[in-house]
């Protein structure tokens, strides 16, 4: 290998530095979901997370603010890859296609991307502990209201309107988020359900805005997981 192609010492010392960095934080990120789901979130501290990881309190600060941070990193993570698609959506979509399709692409990789610091049977039941944790159920409120102020932003943007004159991109946003809330809680509270198969439960949610918001509703019968409509 040529000086000029050889990684320097530098860069090599810096990759192994970050490498570290992701280990240690995956692994407080995964003990924390695990002592969260095993002992509760208010009856578990910082210190027994820190401990279980062998690092000390002043290491987790440096990754976490608090339990709340860690305990809601992987939603977050997910809200951020959803975010990132709307935004690299095509201009000509219409805006509820953008969301929908937004939808789809996040999906895309999303159990992988999960694997990658917890399995998804613990994923799924941190969601549970957040659902039924009022101190986490209201952080988490607050982040979705934040994300939902960035989604009206990016609507408003590409159809060219102000969204403090027009109510428009708000109410889409308002009644989208509605209809994702729903969806999760109902995979949350069916631990059978899979990635692929809460991707299946969140679009037939979301197909079934349009039909909700008709003047006339068609007679409906169906399972849990099926949310079409009974055609006359």
């Amino acid at each position: 290998m040529s000086a000029t192609t050889e990684p320097a010492g530098g860069d090599r010392l810096t990759g192994l530095r970050e490498r570290k960095k992701r280990r240690t934080r995956d692994a407080l990120v995964r003990t924390a979901h695990e002592l969260f789901v095993e002992r509760g979130y208010e009856r578990t501290t910082v210190d027994e997370i820190a401990e279980s990881v062998n690092v000390s309190q002043r290491t987790f600060f440096r990754y976490f603010a608090g339990k709340e941070e860690v305990a809601l990193t992987l939603q977050r993570m997910v809200q951020e890859r959803f975010l990132t698609a709307v935004a690299e959506r095509p201009e000509r979509e219409t805006p509820m296609r953008v969301l929908g399709n937004a939808l789809d692409t996040a999906w895309d990789g999303i159990g992988d991307a999960i694997r990658e610091v917890v399995p998804i049977e613990l994923y799924m039941r941190m969601w549970q502990v957040i659902e039924t944790t009022p101190a986490l159920v209201a952080v988490h409120l607050r982040h979705c209201a934040e994300q939902e102020d960035r989604l009206v932003a990016e609507i408003a943007r590409r159809a060219g309107v102000d969204p403090d004159d027009d109510p428009r991109p708000r109410v889409l946003v308002a009644a989208f988020s509605g209809v994702i809330q729903l969806a999760g809680r109902r995979w949350a509270a069916d631990s059978g359900v899979t990635v692929e198969g809460a991707r299946r439960l969140f679009r037939g949610y979301l197909e079934q805005l349009g039909p909700a918001l008709a003047e006339e509703w068609e007679p409906y019968r169906g399972s849990a997981g099926d949310t079409r409509p009974v055609r006359r």
